[in-house]
């Protein structure tokens, strides 16, 4: 989460979804991306809608707010994750929300949750970002466990990260043996553009994960990775995200290759340009700014009104042609000048 009117995003990902509301809208501009819909964001991204529908509202008393990771369960609902220790479930058709979890330890301390992923026995795997740990919670919300975190990437002085830009982004690849979580932020002695990406592997046919390799990623200037989901293929789709103040948000999506990259978990330092690592190959799929604003209003200043402070990024299906439809969601902070804002896309990814 960034602090108040904070959001840029930067994603591996493409996308598409409909929105049933009255705010989710399909015209746009002219131009000719993956679909050719004339809603175009670059040449392999479309923007298919939008909704303001879950913003400012509640559900069972509870602030629909601050959403900052999605993923889909395993009987297909939606699963949103909140800052505020809470697990969204919402209708995978009319995204209204259907159920909410309060998210805790045992001795009733709530979690800095940022991201989640759910396990193939339906176990749900939640990133916090304040020691970070990645905590599993049955389906009844109970902690039965925790991974193992790398000294280095605990927050100082047990480690080298910074307070509230560690575990940001989590995801489960295809087959369910190894899971993928994402540094929102630099580690204290790397480079400024790099974040590490960290990795388990699963043990046999257990539920149990333990360590593997870690990769350096190179975030544009200014941004930092809010999510990350899998393309399905073995790649990741990345999300990025920075804020201007008096400007707005800048949002970009990547399709990141972790396959021929350096593992950096014995690197102490990885600067900008270190010779002999070789980074995370990415490859930019469209930057948000750059797509049609749809009508879509801001609440503050922005370089295109459809930005705010996107923190959540899932794949929802793919369309009959291969391409990927994603979805998107901002937290607003609880912020009166953001807004809880749902996106679609469509893209066709780069060929490896």
């Amino acid at each position: 989460m960034l602090p108040l009117a904070a959001s840029a995003v930067t994603a591996i990902v493409s996308l598409t979804v409909a929105l049933p509301s009255a705010q989710a809208t399909s015209h746009g501009a002219g131009g000719t991306g993956s679909g050719g819909t004339g809603q175009a964001c670059s040449r392999y991204a479309d923007i298919t809608g939008f909704s303001d529908k879950l913003d400012k509202t509640t559900f069972d008393g509870v602030n629909v707010s601050e959403l900052s990771g999605l993923t889909y369960d395993t009987n297909g609902n939606l699963l949103a994750v909140d800052d505020g220790s809470y697990l969204f479930t919402l209708d995978p058709r009319t995204k209204e929300p259907i159920g909410v979890q309060p998210l805790a330890y045992p001795d009733g301390k709530i979690l800095d949750s940022e991201a989640v992923a759910v396990d193939r026995d339906g176990t749900r795997l939640i990133t916090d970002e304040t020691q970070p740990s990645i905590q599993r919670f049955t389906r009844s919300g109970k902690i039965v466990g925790s991974l193992p975190v790398p000294d280095a990437l605990k927050v100082k002085p047990a480690g080298r990260a910074s307070v509230n830009l560690t575990f940001e982004g989590l995801a489960l690849l295809p087959g369910g043996h190894t899971l993928v979580a994402s540094m929102e932020g630099a580690l204290s002695g790397d480079g400024t553009s790099v974040r590490r990406i960290q990795t388990w592997q699963r043990v046999g046919g257990t539920d149990t994960f333990r360590l593997g390799p870690q990769y350096a990623f190179q975030a544009d200037a200014g941004l930092n990775i809010s999510d990350i989901t899998s393309t399905g293929d073995g790649r990741l789709l990345v999300l990025e995200r920075g804020y201007t103040a008096n400007v707005g948000n800048t949002v970009r999506v990547y399709v990141a290759d972790l396959r021929h990259a350096s593992d950096v978990s014995g690197t102490t330092d990885v600067s900008d340009d270190q010779q002999g690592v070789r980074y995370v190959d990415r490859t930019l799929l469209a930057d948000i700014g750059q797509c049609p604003s749809l009508g879509a209003t801001a609440k503050q200043p922005q370089p295109n009104p459809l930005l705010d402070n996107i923190e959540g990024v899932t794949v929802s299906g793919h369309t009959r042609d291969g391409r990927l439809n994603l979805l998107l969601v901002s937290d607003d902070n609880e912020n009166p000048v953001q807004i809880t804002r749902l996106y679609s896309l469509t893209a066709r990814l780069p060929r490896v």
